[in-house]
Order: C-alpha cells, then sequence, then structure tokens
C-alpha cells in the first residue's frame, strides 16, 4: 500500500524531462511568429504612441510636445487645413463603397451559387481583381475614367449618356472610387458563396412548398440566415473601407501629378493625408498622432456596430 505513491512520485519524476522538452519544442515552434510581432508590430505602433507627442521630421532629435499635435490637429485649421476634409472624405467613400462593394458581392455570389456548370470558372474570374496589384488596377482605372479615350465614357455615349470627367470633377470622384471598390469584391463574394452553400436545402425547399417564391425565399431565408456573414463583412469592410489609401495614391500620382488628392482635396482620403504629412509635410510627429486618432475611431465604430447591428442568424 505504502509503495503506489513513490511509483507514481518515480513516475512524474521521469516524465518531468519529457514535459520540459515538450515546452522548448512548443516556444521554438512560436518563436518566429513572436519576433515578428514584437519586431513588426509591437515595436513600431509603441514608437509611434511615441512619436505621436513629439515634433519630429525623421532628420533630427524629436522634441516632446505632448498632446499638441491631437490639439492642433482637431482645432488648428491653418496649420492642418484638409485634416476635417479628410475626415469628410473618408466617411464619405465608406458610406458609399462599403454598401456598394457588399450588395454587388452578393448578387456575384447568388449568381455562382445558382450556375450549375462552370461556377469555378466565374469564381476564378470574379475574384482577380482582388489578386491584382494596385499599381496596374489604378492605371486600368485611370484609362477607363478618361473623359476623351475611357472605356466608360464610350459605353455612355452608346446609350445616349453625355460623358463625364470622373477624376477631376469633385463631385464624381468619390463614386468613381467606390465603383472600383465593388469591382474588388471579391473576398466578399467568397465569403457570401461560403454561407450561401451552409444554408440547409431543406430549410428551402420546406419555404418553396409553403408557397414563397424566389423573392420572399431570398428575403424570408436567405438573408436571416446570412446575418454573420453580413455582420463579419460590414465590419470588415469599415475597417478596410476607413483605411483605403493604396488606390487613391495611384489614381491620384503618376506623371505630370502630384499627390494632393484629386481636384478640391476631394479625394483626400485621410491615411493619404496622413502619408502626405509623414513623407511630404515633415510632419511624422503629426502623422503619428493622425494614425492613433484612426485607431480610436475605428474601434468606436466597430464597438457601435456589435452593440447595434444583429449578429445571429434568425
Amino acid at each position: 500500500m505504502s509503495s503506489t505513491p513513490v511509483v507514481a512520485g518515480r513516475r512524474r519524476r521521469r516524465s518531468a524531462p519529457g514535459r520540459r522538452r515538450d515546452h522548448v519544442i512548443a516556444w521554438l515552434l512560436i518563436a518566429p511568429a513572436l519576433v515578428y510581432f514584437v519586431v513588426f508590430l509591437l515595436y513600431p505602433a509603441l514608437s509611434a504612441l511615441y512619436y505621436s507627442f513629439t515634433d519630429w521630421n525623421l532628420r533630427t532629435t524629436a522634441s516632446w510636445v505632448g498632446f499638441q499635435n491631437y490639439v492642433d490637429l482637431f482645432t488648428d485649421e491653418v496649420k492642418y487645413p484638409h485634416f476635417w476634409k479628410s475626415v469628410q472624405v473618408t466617411l464619405q467613400y465608406t458610406i458609399i463603397a462599403v454598401p456598394l462593394t457588399l450588395g454587388t458581392a452578393l448578387i456575384q455570389a447568388l449568381l455562382i451559387n445558382a450556375i450549375k456548370r462552370g461556377s469555378n470558372l466565374f469564381r476564378l474570374l470574379l475574384f482577380l481583381p482582388v489578386v491584382t496589384a494596385e499599381a496596374a488596377v489604378g492605371a486600368i482605372w485611370r484609362w477607363l475614367y478618361d473623359p476623351r479615350y475611357g472605356l466608360i465614357n464610350s459605353v455612355l455615349e452608346v446609350f445616349g449618356i453625355p460623358g463625364q470627367n470622373w477624376l477631376n470633377t469633385p463631385e464624381l470622384v468619390i463614386p468613381a472610387l467606390a465603383f472600383i471598390s465593388a469591382w474588388q469584391c471579391g473576398i466578399a463574394m467568397i465569403i457570401f458563396l461560403a454561407g450561401l452553400k451552409g444554408i440547409p436545402g431543406s430549410i428551402l425547399e420546406a419555404a418553396t412548398i409553403d408557397g414563397a417564391n424566389a423573392f420572399q425565399r431570398f428575403r424570408k431565408v436567405v438573408m436571416p440566415m446570412l446575418r454573420p456573414t453580413t455582420f463579419y463583412l460590414l465590419v470588415t469592410g469599415v475597417i478596410a473601407a476607413l483605411q483605403v489609401f493604396g488606390l487613391v495614391y495611384v489614381i491620384f500620382s503618376g506623371a505630370g501629378r502630384s499627390v494632393t488628392g484629386g481636384p478640391e482635396q476631394s479625394g483626400l482620403a485621410y491615411v493619404l493625408h496622413l502619408y502626405l504629412f509623414a513623407f511630404r509635410y515633415d510632419a511624422m510627429g503629426a502623422a503619428c498622432a493622425m494614425s492613433f486618432i484612426l485607431l480610436v475611431f475605428i474601434m468606436i465604430i466597430t464597438a457601435v456596430q456589435f452593440k447595434f447591428v444583429k449578429q445571429e442568424a434568425a
């Protein structure tokens, strides 16, 4: 009877080196991810937080100014004349681009889901805009929107609609950019398609037997079942739209162009404005402050969506 605890203790002692070895192997496996996180994410973020409280131009020693950068961004229209304009442009872009992108993605997913043969080909073709380099996308759409030689105006003229100077008319810049975003809706389309595949066919068959037509099945069955998918895409879409940069930069840069956000700063997105302060106007401290203002705003918007938008499937 007394030998049982001794044997158990010996077993625990014999297994201790094995447990230590497992711990070492586990740490070695996650070490690359930890190094990446610390070196390329955590350290730059903490450094940016520090520099947001300084006056720094990347060449001289940073001088501490406290919350002055934040106060000036919100109140000093002489020093930062386009800050609120960039906020307005980004919000307008988000309000237009996110619903347009999600609506386009859902329509594409419904059409592909209804195809019995060749769906993989259409899925590939519709996903290509996502993997296309932004420089190529910007060059292509600059040509498509060209007021004299662009394909879009040529198609409109066929139907008797006068062509527009899309990228040089302030009122049309944001809708034009939002249309490009909808064209690149491949990721949302794939996620919607996965959600459609997850709807049990028995539910749709029961609705059909009860006399529901296609529109009623979509409104009463499909959309409620897609609510978690739609919520996820809404949250991620809003976050992405608030951080739009590459497309705007490419569209409003190039030969003979200065990166200012288009006519009357009508395409001056917030992150583009942040970039200009960091690398054109020698105000890295203010740019870092702008980045954390955007971070807080995104967190607030995301929290509001989690609070008021329904997430569960009906």
